[in-house]
């Protein structure tokens, strides 16, 4: 009998994807914590049946959301990751020698231990000196932090269960008052394809647009997520995301999807999409 694990995307449309065993199944405190692995993209995460993070195409995620603000920022020293329990941020972060201090805010512990056992590709990420883990709730860390980090990135979960928080316009306020003042904010922004999905994102983006005075938005194709088509948010207190471009700072001949010209590439975006960001605005 042949297994497969589907994910609805939509009430008609889902992703299926072949599996040959399941390797974990665990309840935690907030979330069934599930891997399988697969023919095409090896082992996979998912959360309450959602998912996360495959083997295959984890790094287009990780890279993206992690080397953009990286490149823009002068000199980024202490970064705050809020969610990214399976280490791939990190894993990335580690990249640079320049960076002092990454403290990570996750709300799971339980996810980072399963990623640690299944998933050494990403969580080895959790490995490096500079990294501190918090098990905490991300909106209720970043609210007693001030002028403390030159980078923060919201690697979350969907608006629902433990990450809607993240989502929010105290969140968002919250994260502004942590930032230095050349602080960037990158965060998850969701697929813009579907109507549901496209919802959260005109959501998302006014309440960036109404904390920063900068906030820009950027894509990627990654093929297990809905649609394929998937965006990211870059806000700040001033810097641009691409005139502020500094190529030396990027990690050259470290990455398999981020460059500095898929960097600016990036955030010329489709019709549809300007259109949807700019009724937000």
């Amino acid at each position: 009998m042949e297994l497969w694990f589907s994910e609805m995307h939509t009430p008609n449309v889902k992703l299926s994807i072949k599996v040959t065993r399941q390797l974990c199944c665990v309840q935690s405190k907030f979330q069934r914590i599930e891997v399988f692995e697969s023919p095409e993209f090896g082992r996979f995460l998912t959360l309450d049946g959602f998912m996360m993070l495959t083997e295959r195409d984890e790094f287009i995620y990780h890279e993206m959301i992690t080397h953009v603000p990286v490149a823009v920022h002068p000199q980024a020293e202490n970064i705050l990751v809020v969610g990214a329990g399976d280490g791939g941020v990190m894993r990335e972060l580690a990249k640079y020698s320049g960076i002092k201090k990454i403290d990570v805010a996750e709300i799971d512990a339980e996810v980072v231990r399963v990623c640690r056992e299944f998933l050494p590709q990403t969580a080895c990420g959790f490995d490096d000196p500079r990294v501190n883990i918090f098990y905490e709730d991300g909106l209720k860390f970043v609210r007693n932090r001030e002028n403390e980090y030159d980078i923060i990135i919201v690697d979350s979960t969907d608006p629902f269960g433990p990450g809607e928080g993240l989502f929010s316009m105290e969140f968002y306020g919250n994260c502004f008052r942590a930032l230095r003042d050349d602080g960037i904010l990158i965060n998850q922004h969701e697929s813009p394809f579907y109507d549901k999905d496209a919802q959260t994102v005109r959501r998302v983006h006014k309440r960036i647009v109404q904390s920063f005075e900068v906030s820009r938005v950027y894509q990627a194709h990654i093929p297990t997520y809905p649609s394929g088509h998937w965006l990211f948010g870059f806000a700040s207190k001033g810097l641009h995301p691409v005139r502020d471009l500094k190529p030396e700072n990027a990690v050259a001949g470290k990455t398999r999807y981020y460059s500095t010209n898929l960097h600016k590439g990036a955030f010329l975006l489709p019709v549809y999409v300007e259109e949807m960001l700019s009724e937000s605005e």
